[in-house]
């Protein structure tokens, strides 16, 4: 009887590296080896990856995608939208977003039952992607520098959400816009924010948005509030607060409730 020839290691590696994908799954002798498993997880760790990449472009999913360390606040408007929905209730049928990622939020909006939703992309959107180039030539969303007029009758809104804009305007802009934004709405602003030396901008976004972002406390935001003559739905916020401890929902960033002007 012959004796069976002893397997040389290295060559037992060579040859899986070499094998049909099939053969990979389990050695000669039946049991799975080490690399063998590695090799699987590692291929399904990357289709795992690839479709929840291409899901919903405009997804929450995107939203933290694009930040490291929640520093935006887009992907926490995405989350709070049945959170606002609840707070505001028919006031949420019409709805302008102002802010970074103004299209992701649009398309979001959408999706709710019998709401209407507008954009404003404060910066440009040359690498947007076509859904969102779609948005603009359906005049949806549109590029537009917030420092100036902005282009809607007084009370076109009854909801407008401001998320990352503010953050980035010196106080001299800044006293130009916030009076603007709340010409346009008739029944509240929602003003999303970062809270001060939690979040750090990445060099991409310092590259589309400059290095002038100043994020500010509660305290200094109550207290422009009233200097601008702004004052702070309580009612609303009450709501608010109880729709999200119903959802468990607890707020990344800095969220105001405002009454608009009369």
């Amino acid at each position: 009887m012959a004796t069976r020839r002893p397997v040389n290691p290295s060559r037992r590696v060579a040859d899986i590296g070499k094998a049909p994908f099939s053969s990979t799954i389990s050695s000669r002798s039946g049991r799975p080896s080490v690399l063998s498993v590695a090799l699987i997880v590692l291929g399904a760790i990357f289709v795992v990856g690839y479709f929840l990449r291409g899901q919903g472009t405009f997804g929450v999913r995107e939203a933290f995608s694009q930040v490291e360390g929640d520093f935006l606040c887009a992907s926490e408007v995405e989350l709070a939208i049945p959170i606002l929905k609840k707070a505001y209730g028919d006031s949420m049928h019409k709805v302008l977003h102002v802010g970074p990622s103004t299209c992701s939020i649009v398309s979001r909006l959408m999706r709710e039952e019998e709401t209407e939703a507008f954009g404003i992309e404060p910066y440009d959107i040359e690498d947007a992607d076509p859904t969102c180039k779609k948005l603009v030539r359906r005049g949806l969303a549109r590029v537009v520098d917030i420092k100036f007029p902005l282009p809607y009758r007084s009370k076109s809104f009854p909801i407008v959400i401001i998320s990352d804009a503010l953050d980035y305007l010196s106080p001299k802009y800044l006293n130009r816009t916030l009076p603007e934004l709340a010409r346009v709405s008739s029944d509240g602003l929602i003003i999303f924010t970062g809270y001060p030396r939690q979040q750090k901008l990445k060099a991409a976004d310092k590259t589309k948005f400059g290095n002038s972002v100043k994020l500010r406390s509660g305290t200094w935001w109550i207290r422009y509030f009233v200097q601008m003559g702004l004052e702070e739905n309580e009612s609303v916020v009450k709501k608010f607060e109880q729709a999200a401890s119903k959802s468990y929902y607890t707020p990344k960033c800095q969220v105001f409730h405002l009454k608009p002007y009369l």
